[in-house]
């Protein structure tokens, strides 16, 4: 987890510096829908290698975003879900999903 004197000054910079890249972004869409395993988040997210999965994983974990939830059962089981912080993040991916349908209806019509 990041320091107060770590994270930049702008507010803004702070959101993109902890949900900003592409994996990330679609680690915290998939678990608004509800808590997944490993290997549904890998299959639901086209492109993203276990290693980059992993690491993102423990980077949202770490920075308080997500929970990791592991039942003591053989094979263990593991459940990822957002956290109460994460959770704040709906209105910001919401307004994503607004915009990025407004923006592809814009190029359907031939607006930009």
């Amino acid at each position: 987890m990041l320091t107060k004197d770590e994270l930049p000054e702008c507010p803004v910079a702070t959101t993109v510096q902890l949900i900003g890249n592409k994996w990330k972004i679609l680690i915290i869409r998939n678990l608004l829908q509800s808590p997944q395993r490993f290997t549904e988040l890998k299959r639901t997210i086209p492109g993203i290698s276990q290693k980059v999965l992993t690491d993102n994983l423990r980077a949202l974990e770490e920075d308080g975003l997500i929970d990791r939830k592991v039942f003591a059962e053989v094979p263990p089981r593991v459940v990822y879900s957002l956290s109460a912080l994460g959770n704040t993040l709906r209105p910001i991916i919401d307004a994503m999903k607004v915009w990025g349908t407004d923006y592809k209806a814009m190029l359907e019509r031939n607006e930009i």
